[in-house]
């Protein structure tokens, strides 16, 4: 299993977690302050180091927390691709202001000297993903290793738990809020998946983002793509297979980046005439059958 065709195209606000994640992470790592830039219930509400808010949300505490979490972030960048830029930027908010608030309340009533300072770094947004990956990404093969049943979704499954693990305690809390904050968004408490950012606010990490590497421009029909969980399949899309032409290889790969079969995602885009919106609820619909 992939997360899509390399690159961070169709993903802009993933290429911009990222990167800031790898800057920060290396410069306060240079300064020798990484361990001490996790959220602290004295450091918010008693000292007033607001800038801690947002330091420690993209500032890794250490070199192989930061090579799992990239790892991650840019395998999450599916969901991005899913449901689009706009409505993925409400999701990140989200899962890192929920999470945010979820740590520092924990923290106030666990009253642990050992978790005074958490671990730093985006565990509300990559814990929150693994609550759409679990329920809306499919297994597509499995296998088996002596007597242990294994997936393609296992090795994702792995490196989450390594990060949870990595600080003990420390990591473990902003991991659970994390998942905490992805289950509230599934629910749609106070219809958050309704909400949408004004164009112009949505379209400026479009903007401010470099390049995409390895990809096709951001503006390719996979960001169009539904919301994580399955709509009604509109009327009116489908045709005879005849009318439609042969389906970009971008678009075929983008459906398999889901977890959708290669020859199930390409006849999927005959019959919906490479429209990949319709496309994805004729596979999330022939699914639910």
């Amino acid at each position: 299993m992939n997360g899509g065709p390399s690159g961070f195209n169709n993903a802009p606000i993933t290429r911009t977690f990222v990167v800031a994640s790898c800057l920060f992470t290396i410069f306060f790592g240079i300064k020798g302050r990484s361990t001490n830039l996790g959220l602290s219930y004295q450091d918010i509400w008693k000292k007033l180091q607001l800038w801690k808010l947002i330091v420690s949300v993209f500032s890794f505490s250490s070199t192989p927390e930061l090579m799992f979490g990239a790892y991650l972030l840019y395998y999450f960048r599916v969901f991005e691709r899913q449901i689009g830029s706009n409505k993925y930027s409400v999701f990140v908010l989200f899962s890192v202001v929920v999470s945010s608030l979820l740590q520092l309340f924990a923290q106030a009533f666990l009253s642990d000297p050992a978790l005074s300072v958490l671990t730093s770094g985006p565990y509300g947004l990559i814990f929150s993903s693994f609550v759409p990956f679990f329920f809306d990404i499919p297994v597509s093969t499995r296998f088996r290793v002596s007597s242990l049943s294994f997936s393609d979704k296992s090795f994702i499954y792995l490196a989450g738990l390594q990060l949870l693990l990595s600080s003990w305690r420390r990591s473990l809390i902003p991991g659970i809020c994390g998942i905490l904050a992805g289950s509230l968004y599934r629910l749609n408490v106070l219809h958050i998946r309704r909400l949408k950012f004004p164009e112009l606010i949505a379209s400026f990490f479009s903007r401010f983002s470099l390049p995409s590497i390895g990809g096709t421009s951001s503006t390719s029909p996979a960001r169009n793509a539904p919301s994580f969980a399955a709509r009604p399949v509109e009327g009116n899309y489908r045709a005879p297979v005849s009318a439609a032409p042969e389906p970009p290889e971008d678009s075929i790969a983008t459906l398999v980046s889901m977890g959708f079969d290669r020859n199930s995602a390409r006849q999927a885009l005959v019959h919906a005439r490479n429209d990949i919106n319709a496309a994805t609820n004729i596979l999330l619909e022939s699914q639910s059958h």
